[in-house]
């Protein structure tokens, strides 16, 4: 099987690209992330005819995700259960036996913000419930774009962002804290580039120049790991006309 995850940044907009994409990488289950529509706009018959069956949790403006994946979805959730939420952030369904979350963890905004002590509260409720489901998945996948980088591997400017937003101490120590529950970061189990980010700023011309983050991340549990065969960012739909300033991380699991 093959898993992905890619922030969108407008479903609307990116829509084409993606259907190209799923053409050109038949990926088993692709996560999505900030759709920017609605429910009843989700394009269900475009991916239908692409050969996907689609979950979605919609919401104007920044959030929303889906789910697509060539075989049924079990069991869907959608966002954390116990933790109320106006905002679209999480997905989760089981696919193939696989427990598979995507998520669009909360960017934050900065350290001294209202919306940083949001991203703590729901950094604590995702771990507390990321724990259940490993003990009732052994095969688990959580994916999607994290908003937190690991280390200053994942940051072309490590000095420059120290403690700035997606680079904090407390970001870092949410992430390791998944780590610390059993799950390893997919990308590292594999040789990669050096400066491999999955995120540019469109100003500045940061693509052209990778000046990037790598704040999405596929991580999985030990199950999953030792099945593992490849893992790797996919900058290619970073070059499109008008892409997401997000490319697709993709797993392969034998």
């Amino acid at each position: 099987m093959r898993f992905a995850t890619w922030n969108v940044n407008s479903l609307n907009v990116r829509l084409p690209q993606v259907l190209d994409w799923l053409a050109a990488n038949p990926v088993d289950v692709l996560a999505l992330q900030e759709l920017k529509i609605t429910d009843d706009k989700f394009p269900t018959m475009a991916f239908g005819e692409a050969g996907y069956q689609s979950q979605w949790f919609g919401q104007k403006t920044y959030n929303g995700v889906a789910l697509l994946s060539k075989k049924p979805a079990a069991d869907v959730i959608k966002n954390i259960p116990g933790f109320p939420d106006e905002q679209s952030r999480v997905l989760c369904a089981t696919i193939e036996g696989v427990r598979v979350i995507g998520a669009y963890f909360p960017n934050g905004q900065a350290p001294d913000s209202d919306k940083f002590v949001y991203k703590m509260r729901w950094l604590d409720a995702m771990h507390e419930w990321v724990k259940a489901e490993m003990a009732a998945h052994p095969k688990l996948v959580l994916m999607g774009d994290y908003n937190i980088t690991f280390d200053d591997a994942d940051v072309w400017d490590p000095e420059g962002m120290r403690e700035s937003i997606h680079c904090t101490t407390e970001e870092r120590n949410h992430l390791q804290a998944l780590i610390d529950l059993g799950l390893t970061d997919a990308v590292r189990l594999f040789p990669q580039p050096d400066k491999n980010y999955s995120w540019w700023d469109y100003r500045n011309g940061g693509f052209r120049r990778n000046q990037g983050l790598r704040i999405d991340h596929i991580l999985v549990t030990e199950a999953l790991k030792a099945q593992a065969t490849a893992c790797a960012v996919d900058k290619v739909p970073r070059k499109n006309e008008r892409p997401s300033d997000h490319a697709p991380v993709v797993l392969t699991i034998a």
